[in-house]
């Protein structure tokens, strides 16, 4: 075998590892074709946390009913109003329909995040949005069962603000962690995608 027929078997076996490497990663990523995906079962869990109205609100209550769930905090300048609105957007999209889902606010700032601060800042976004908040304690086990990032970042003066993950997770009407929910859509086709899980 000379020097160029080993390179080009090298080169070959290469690209396959990489190959079967890349597919493995795939297969990872989506999970197997019968919906049980690993990756998805890992997402989501039990939880009881207090709305915007001082009262309890657990998983279980929401059971029936396709909900979105989107972690942030009321002092956010822009990704988390921008968010709430285009999630309000989706909502009002679905007309009546909106009744047969939800969509949770999940404060990751409960210091700040009571639940008059939160009822306050959700009047400006539609009314099916649901505002959660709750203990430090509690709110750090829903953090790591939805794989949630979140920092206390001090500013000058003594003022803080927070660093957050801010993915909007759809869940289906069992609760499952289906998919990441797009909004970088319209409102009526997103609207029309979460209408496939009631």
């Amino acid at each position: 075998m000379n020097a160029r027929t080993a390179r080009i078997l090298l080169v070959f076996g290469a690209f396959l590892a990489g190959l079967a490497l890349c597919f493995s990663v795939i297969l990872l990523l989506v999970g197997p074709r019968d919906g049980t995906s690993a990756v998805a079962s890992a997402i989501g869990g039990p939880f009881t946390l207090t709305n915007q109205d001082g009262r309890p609100v657990s998983d279980r209550d929401l059971l029936g009913k396709p909900y979105l769930v989107f972690f942030g905090f009321t002092h956010c300048p822009d990704v988390c109003p921008t968010t709430l609105f285009d999630i309000s957007e989706v909502l009002r999209s679905l007309g009546p329909d909106a009744d047969k889902a939800a969509a949770l606010f999940v404060t990751v700032d409960p210091e700040r995040d009571t639940p008059a601060v939160m009822k306050d800042y959700l009047s400006s976004f539609d009314p099916h949005v649901t505002g959660l908040t709750g203990d430090p304690a509690r709110l750090a086990n829903v953090f790591k069962e939805f794989r949630v990032y979140s920092k206390k970042v001090p500013l000058d003066g003594g003022d803080y603000t927070m660093d957050h993950s801010a993915l909007v997770y759809l869940m289906d009407k069992s609760g499952r962690f289906v998919a990441p929910f797009s909004l970088k859509r319209t409102p009526e086709a997103a609207a029309a995608d979460l209408r496939r899980y009631f």
